[in-house]
């Protein structure tokens, strides 16, 4: 029978992470430091790395910090490796002012977190179809924003044309106004009808191919959503291209992380938050959690609130009861969280799961 002697000297190590190095931590089951050293944020480094961690014992868990940018990679790593990672949010900023701020006690506050089980989350896995989501939804929301601005420069010059540019394009709707300036030749550019006309043809040319390239986009992004979103989520009523991928990327390759419906939803900004008071009982939106899955549940919402059936008779039942708009859209976030966390989560649950609950009670 093996005895305590027998076993291995656990240790829980925690690094701090930048864009050129990561500092490490290292503590032993009581806590008590062991060591801090600087690594390069490259694969040797990470090799390094890791044989440092295990040379002060049995390696029990990592809490590393910025698991979703600069310690994506190293994460990444030591989940390849079998090494269970914590992941560790930015530390305490009045524990930080009260103990000072260094690399190497931010790497020891990662060791501990994932000691005491205050880091307990799993990362994202960072992997397969849904990271390709989570970029290719990231160059089209840059190009989505390059677009409006190319749109609004070609508004503002329109602004302080000459008249009879002014006259042309001024009542012009968008598309239309992009379309006609696109095809102007400006000719001479030392007067300011030409200049503007060169301008203005730079700006529409930019937001026609800002457009072409939002169009592309979409279309990779339904070829791969297509393939990796769970069976029916696309059928949802209001789950388009845009929400499903973002509802997607917030997930991450690997929802069973999310252990529960409620961390989804506190997760999307969506869990309810007390705010009573004296003889008020009440709750109001969570400010916090990812803003863009929050924005994708409001599309789902007001999708809902328009088409579906359910959803009115449920608004106008909650009004009844005099609940205010805001009240009852937060209590409809609330259920297509739950409603969104079982699709996402289907095929990691065990066979005899409960089957999904309606949106509307």
């Amino acid at each position: 029978m093996p005895t305590i002697a027998d076993t291995g000297w656990l240790v829980t190590g925690g690094v701090d992470t930048h864009a050129e190095v990561h500092v490490a931590g290292m503590v032993d089951q009581a806590g008590r430091v062991l060591g801090t050293r600087e690594f390069a944020a490259t694969a040797k480094g990470y090799a390094a790395a890791l044989a440092w961690m295990r040379g002060h014992g049995e390696l029990a868990r990592v809490g590393v910090e910025g698991t979703g940018s600069y310690g994506a990679g190293l994460a990444r790593y030591l989940a390849a490796r079998g090494i269970e990672v914590a992941e560790v949010i930015r530390p305490n900023r009045q524990a930080r002012r009260r103990r000072g701020k260094s690399d190497p006690a931010d790497a020891v506050a990662a060791a501990l977190a994932a000691l005491n089980g205050e880091a307990s989350g799993q990362p994202k896995s960072g992997d397969g179809a849904v990271e390709s989501i989570r970029a290719l939804h990231v160059a089209r929301r840059g190009a989505v924003k390059a677009r409006t601005q190319a749109g609004n420069q070609l508004r503002d010059l329109i602004i302080t044309a000459p008249q009879v540019l002014r006259e042309k394009l001024a009542t012009l709707p968008t598309a239309e106004r992009v379309k006609l300036a696109a095809r102007f030749r400006p000719g001479g550019l030392a007067s300011p009808a030409g200049a503007a006309k060169a301008a203005m043809a730079a700006a529409a040319r930019r937001h026609q191919a800002l457009t072409a390239e939002i169009t592309q986009l979409d279309t990779a992004l339904q070829t791969l959503l297509d393939h990796a979103a769970p069976a029916g989520f696309l059928a949802k009523n209001g789950v388009g291209t845009r929400v499903a991928a973002t509802l997607l990327v917030t997930a991450g390759g690997n929802p069973g992380r999310l252990r529960t419906e409620a961390s989804f939803a506190a997760l999307c900004g969506a869990s309810p938050v007390d705010a009573s008071s004296g003889k008020q009982r009440r709750h109001r939106l969570n400010r916090g959690g990812d803003r863009q899955a929050n924005s994708a549940l409001w599309r789902i919402v007001f999708t809902r609130i328009a088409t579906d059936p359910r959803t009115q008779a449920y608004m106008a039942r909650r009004t009844s009861e005099g609940k205010t708009t805001r009240e009852i859209i937060r209590c409809l976030k609330r259920y297509v969280a739950r409603e969104i966390y079982k699709a996402l989560t289907a095929h990691t649950r065990q066979p005899n799961h409960d089957p999904a609950t309606p949106i509307i009670p």
